[in-house]
């Protein structure tokens, strides 16, 4: 018993005297706290929620960060996160996470009518110039993956959250700088075709080059520029 305590006090002693674990302070250390919800490495959770960061323009999360910090956008543990930080860290943070050239997941099945993906993708792709909406490819890129340095890709995110963030265009819940563009077009859609566009657009594998653009794609046929204050 005695040669038992003794050797426990010796563990004891040599622990309290060991150095500490060295505090690795890089940006990917500090960024640890928005894995929790964006993922591992910022490659989307598997709840459907919250986006995929990873490998998006920087331009584009630096103006995410600064919409949530400066009220408008609002998800309460976003803005906690980011109101005491300044734009030069804002900017570390985007930049840290638009470097990060990692592979996509496959989409998940989609559960819609064929009916319904054709109609989604009508709008993705063409639009609806009767009604002036512009097609999301004219300003998400040919291939849907963002042009840089300010617009972001649709490939690769959750239909949830495409969804969430249409509705929160409709109601005022996000905004941008004005003209705030995506407002105007998701104001424009029905609840039935904002269903279409993303379920077409979640059900999209990415392209064997998934990386942002780095210009607009010309205009299609009757197609008329749009002007956004978030993407000059």
């Amino acid at each position: 018993m005695k040669i038992l305590l003794s050797l426990l006090f010796l563990l004891v002693a040599t622990a309290s005297h060991a150095a500490p674990a060295p505090f690795e302070d890089t940006i990917a250390q500090r960024t640890q706290a928005c894995t929790a919800c964006h993922g591992k490495e910022g490659r989307a959770a598997s709840d459907g929620y919250y986006p995929r960061i990873a490998g998006k323009p920087a331009g584009y999360l630096y103006h995410q960060l600064l919409n949530f910090r400066d009220g408008r956008r609002h998800y309460g543990l976003m803005v906690q996160m980011v109101d005491p930080l300044s734009d030069a860290y804002l900017m570390e943070i985007a930049q840290y996470f638009s470097q990060l050239d990692l592979p996509y997941p496959a989409p998940q099945p989609s559960k819609v009518t064929a009916e319904v993906l054709r109609r989604g993708q009508m709008l993705v792709q063409q639009g609806d110039a009767t009604r002036q909406i512009p097609a999301c490819v004219q300003c998400h890129g040919a291939a849907l993956t963002g042009v840089a340095p300010n617009i972001p890709g649709l490939l690769g995110l959750p239909r949830d959250y495409l969804n969430a963030q249409l509705g929160a265009w409709r109601t005022g819940q996000r905004r941008a700088h004005a003209p705030d563009c995506m407002g105007a077009v998701a104001r424009q859609l029905s609840p039935d075709e904002v269903n279409a566009a993303t379920s077409w657009l979640a059900a999209q594998t990415l392209p064997t080059n998934p990386h942002p653009a780095t210009a607009l794609p010309a205009l299609l046929p009757g197609a008329k520029a749009v002007a956004c204050g978030s993407a000059p």
